[in-house]
């Protein structure tokens, strides 16, 4: 009896002394933290890139032509003209941190972009996916897709408007 209860002592000591395996999948990271702030820094136009390393690449909606993180910048202020307001809805965001079977950390998040725009005060709410690949804590490949349909369509709609008022104006 004293040598199976010392044998079940044994093994459960050496099961608790097991090196702990790495979490693969959370929703609370570090890294989740970085994303966090980056979508709040794009609500509140704070273009800032220092979450970013040097050589990350950003691929908005394509698999081609990706952006440095200062282009990334760019690209949001040049497209911020189109909108009197533009922010991500606080309402169902989701993250979530995995890391693969190759060893990379990646943060996905789904998330609703709610934009009002400018010419028109027409509203857009478009469902948004993004994801972030981390090395030492920094983002080096971010990628987002979405549909633009809406949006691509209401300009063009602006734009067709605003040249046919200038050639009545023009008559």
């Amino acid at each position: 009896m004293k040598k199976l209860l010392f044998t079940c002592i044994a093994a459960a000591l050496f099961m608790a002394c097991q090196p702990k395996a790495p979490e693969r999948y959370t929703q609370n990271s570090p890294e989740i933290d970085t994303v966090k702030e980056l979508i709040s820094n794009y609500d509140s136009k704070s273009f800032d890139t220092t979450m970013y390393a040097d050589t990350s690449k950003t691929y908005y909606n394509t698999k081609d032509n990706p952006m440095s993180p200062s282009e990334t910048m760019d690209y949001h202020k040049q497209t911020d003209v189109n909108y009197s307001s533009r922010n991500f809805q606080e309402e169902d965001q989701e993250y979530e941190m995995v890391v693969t079977d190759d060893g990379e950390t990646w943060v996905n998040c789904w998330l609703n972009w709610k934009g009002i725009l400018a010419a028109n005060s027409k509203e857009v709410t478009i469902p948004i996916h993004l994801t972030y690949q981390f090395v030492d804590g920094k983002i080096v490949r971010e990628v987002g897709y979405w549909d633009p349909t809406e949006i691509v369509l209401a300009l063009q709609q602006i734009e067709a408007e605003t040249k046919m008022a200038e050639e009545n104006t023009e008559e």
